[in-house]
């Protein structure tokens, strides 16, 4: 065979192969076309109809509706300034008014990035894209699923003018805040209306769609301001202003309303609702599907922890001086001192309130789900029941309060300190856990091990990270205020768990429940070694670290824990009630040391459990005393709290302990 002839036989069967694929992807995209076509949503007419989406609403625990998200206000193009208009296209589809639908070039310059450079995805919807985006409650990534969304933006543009189109767009994006379309973004940004936004207003609001948490005005103003620069690039790139214009918008100043949302009590509540809501439904059924929402809340009790954390706050700023110079840049950088305050029904884990700090509006950071900071002594109880449990320890033992050193293999030894730094000698142990002193709490971990504290801990629903090291025991890794009220309500149940929850029924717009919390307990401590440490714990309300409660007029019964870690960088009262378990934490995000005008440090006594009790009488207000249950094989004596002995009528301040049959 002559070599011409192979060459010519080898580009037919070439030719042929061609041929066949591109036949095959031509089936491919036939087949494409016909699954993707397939139950099309409709496009309502008019196109201004597909931001009608029914409104989620969310209520409170006694059916209360608290929010609504939805029922959007629609503003007219001709009704919206210029240069928003101007400002939205040069950000998110400069060819609006050229393309049908699609933007070619744009399109395959992200299919490149996406193909031939790794690790990049370069996204090239158009406007009438990401409007059609909204007809599909499926917002998975799939090529179906966008080429479906191609073929409704087709439909889109065959059917509506571009104005008509545009109008819908700017009617429907996200701003931030809890602002959707123009009308409600100029009024909640700048107290106007969207006719009014001067073109500083309009180009810093057209760069918020792309990123509204990360943008949100109100609490990264630089970075919005450097978002706000970009866009005004564009719009003088694209010629739709000069540079002198650009330049003269960038250097005005952008006055945000001082009250850009209506102050709602409840903000750090719902922003845990809310973002519960989005991981388990995604936010585009969340915000278009029309849910009904029926949450933990007591609106009452919010209220009253806003108003015990932003006084209580207030007060230890005074004591603090803060506002004669204690207060460094450093700090105000910090947003200045903080809190947290969560309250957990004790028999169902309802979470009843929920603050993350003085303010959402300024601070939306929640620190009471995300903080996670050392409890200190907060954390001993997980301690002190291993110590009644696993070494069989009573009340009535006697410790020694004497300076400690704790052998540990390969590094220095562990000589924890009280935080007064003396020591007093042979004490009980349930005088020892009250007056939380840490030379004690040392010895009783050494004899236990750390690992039994951790377990116990986790029984409690603690599921921060611990290490299995002594000062475990003394409350040196970070926890949530969420979490130890949680843990602690287990032992105002009698050593039954129930999980935090706030969201207790979900319905779809039809009525149909979504999900339903079922409150179920889970026994995980033994009932009569709960009742003995409750005893001990409410020893530290009536005569312990924490009689602050009792000064400040909270007579129910009570009983908890004060917290606080090396140089007074924390504050922490976690207590409860038989029905309601609470827990306060005070101090700087970034840790700084809280000490009074004179240099005495602010304790768990002093900064915490103020605001603990001024919540706990406003929430329990008009209940009747409700004593924790005893066990029927428990009794009471009466000890002498330096030898452990029966108190005799000569014994100076005996001590009540609880005690077991089976160790009396």
């Amino acid at each position: 065979m002559t070599l011409p002839l192979r060459l010519f036989r080898l580009a037919t069967a070439l030719i042929c192969l061609i041929a066949a694929m591109a036949a095959l992807a031509s089936m491919g995209l036939f087949c494409l076309f016909l699954v993707a076509a397939k139950d099309l949503p409709r496009v309502p007419e008019p196109i201004g109809r597909i931001n009608d989406t029914p409104a989620t609403e969310i209520f409170s625990a006694d059916g209360r509706r608290i929010l609504t998200i939805g029922g959007r206000e629609t503003v007219a193009l001709d009704d919206v300034s210029y240069a928003f208009i101007q400002a939205i296209l040069a950000t998110e589809d400069h060819r609006f008014w050229d393309h049908r639908g699609i933007n070619k070039l744009r399109t395959l310059k992200a299919l490149w990035v996406t193909l031939f450079e790794p690790g990049k995805v370069q996204g090239a919807s158009t406007i009438t894209q990401q409007l059609a985006k909204n007809l599909f409650f499926s917002f998975e990534r799939t090529y179906v699923r966008k080429f479906r969304e191609l073929l409704v933006a087709f439909q889109i543009e065959a059917q509506f003018s571009k104005q008509e189109i545009l109008e819908a767009y700017i009617n429907q994006i996200p701003f931030g805040v809890g602002a959707y379309g123009i009308g409600e973004a100029a009024r909640t940004f700048f107290g106007k209306s969207a006719g009014e936004l001067t073109l500083a207003e309009a180009s810093l609001l057209a760069g918020l769609p792309k990123s509204p948490t990360r943008y949100n005005p109100f609490r990264y103003p630089a970075r919005a301001r450097a978002r706000q620069q970009v866009v005004l690039r564009r719009m003088a790139t694209a010629g739709m202003i000069s540079r002198v214009e650009a330049d003269e918008a960038r250097a005005a100043p952008v006055d945000l309303r001082a009250h850009g949302r209506s102050l709602r009590v409840d903000s750090y509540f719902l922003d845990a609702v809310m973002k519960s809501l989005e991981e388990t439904y995604s936010p585009e059924v969340v915000y278009h599907g029309g849910l009904r929402v029926y949450t933990t809340l007591d609106v009452g009790m919010q209220q009253q922890a806003e108003t015990a954390l932003q006084e209580g706050i207030a007060g230890l700023e005074a004591q603090m001086d803060m506002a004669k110079g204690a207060r460094q840049p450093s700090v105000e950088a910090d947003n200045g001192l903080q809190g947290a305050l969560v309250a957990v029904e004790a028999n169902t884990g309802a979470v009843k309130a929920l603050v993350g700090g003085r303010d959402f509006f300024q601070t939306p950071y929640n620190r009471a789900l995300q903080n996670h900071r050392q409890p200190g002594s907060g954390f001993k109880p997980f301690l002190y029941y291993g110590a009644l449990e696993g070494l069989a320890h009573t009340p009535a033992d006697v410790m020694v309060d004497k300076p400690v050193s704790i052998p540990v293999a390969g590094k220095p030894p562990w000589k924890p300190r009280n935080f007064d730094r003396t020591y007093k000698g042979p004490m009980v142990v349930k005088k020892a856990f009250t007056e939380s002193v840490n030379t004690v709490a040392a010895q009783l971990v050494e004899a236990l091990g750390p690992d039994a504290v951790i377990q116990t801990a986790r029984r409690c629903g603690i599921t921060s990270p611990l290490r299995p090291v002594y000062s475990v025991a003394l409350g040196t890794f970070g926890v949530s205020p969420l979490e130890m009220a949680a843990a602690y309500a287990t032992f105002a149940a009698g050593g039954v768990r129930h999980s935090p929850y706030w969201i207790r029924r979900v319905e779809d717009v039809s009525g149909r429940v979504l999900e339903e919390h079922i409150i179920t307990g889970e026994r995980v401590l033994n009932e009569s070694i709960t009742y003995q440490l409750v005893d001990m714990m409410a020893g530290v309300i009536d005569e312990g670290t924490g009689r602050v409660v009792r000064r400040m007029g909270f007579a129910l019964p009570a009983a908890g824990k004060t917290g606080t870690t090396n140089d007074y960088n924390d504050a922490w009262f976690t207590g409860f009630t038989p029905n309601l378990s609470t827990s306060v934490w005070v101090g700087f995000d970034r840790g700084q040391g809280m000490r009074d005008k004179n240099g005495a440090g602010i304790t768990g006594g002093r900064g915490a459990a103020p605001i603990w009790a001024q919540f706990m009488k406003a929430a329990t207000q008009g209940e009747p005393p409700r004593a924790f249950m005893a066990p029927s094989d428990i009794y009471f004596k009466k000890v002498n709290p330096e030898t452990g002995s029966v108190a005799g009528f000569w014994t100076r301040n005996p001590i009540s302990v609880a005690m077991r049959k089976k160790n009396g």
